[in-house]
């Protein structure tokens, strides 16, 4: 079995897992998701691999964590993810991609990323619930960050945060790859 069959059937258990402990439908999830029923149908019978976009509405309309809904289990209090346990989310042809690292759900969903954007990437995201914040450091290069249409310079070394309720892109304008971590903190009672 592939990664992508693994993440594939992974949320295909979670979601429907996660859809009925909430009891919801599957036309309320679709109306609190703003996704379509045929959609969310497809992702519970593995028959489709969604966006980042649509993972993440879908997360945020059960109320948990793109990490709860990929792969959730109960068990200790220490988590440890190897190195090639890191879900690959996102990626382009040119070399970008995000890594989910690891995430919790206490006292809200909590997810920390692994981000590398190559020169000329971007990748935008559509607002967040309120209350949900990124938090992200930038280990080298230089991101261009922008939150509701204006434009941030954050170098290698300088950090940043913002209330992610807006529309917000990550975009390399450089010559290098930018490589940074980020954190993203989801209010609970979404």
């Amino acid at each position: 079995m592939t990664d992508l069959d693994q993440l594939t059937q992974s949320l295909a258990r979670n979601l429907k897992r996660w859809r009925t402990e909430r009891g919801y439908t599957l036309d309320a999830l679709a109306a609190r998701a703003g996704v379509s029923r045929g959609m969310i149908i497809q992702i519970e019978q593995a028959r489709t691999n969604p966006s980042v976009g649509t993972t993440v509405k879908i997360a945020d309309a059960l109320g948990v964590s793109i990490t709860t809904l990929l792969d959730y289990e109960q068990g200790p209090q220490v988590r440890v993810v190897a190195p090639g346990e890191a879900v690959r989310m996102w990626s382009t042809d040119a070399g970008s991609h995000t890594s989910l690292l690891v995430g919790a759900e206490a006292p809200g969903p909590f997810e920390m990323w692994d981000w590398r954007l190559m020169p000329g990437d971007e990748s935008s995201s559509d607002p967040h619930p309120p209350g949900t914040v990124e938090l992200l450091h930038v280990r080298a290069g230089t991101l261009t960050l922008l939150v509701d249409g204006e434009e941030h310079t954050v170098p290698a070394g300088a950090s940043a945060t913002f209330e992610a309720k807006v529309a917000h892109c990550y975009r390399n304008d450089g010559t290098e790859p930018v490589e940074m971590t980020m954190s993203v903190i989801i209010p609970l009672g979404r």
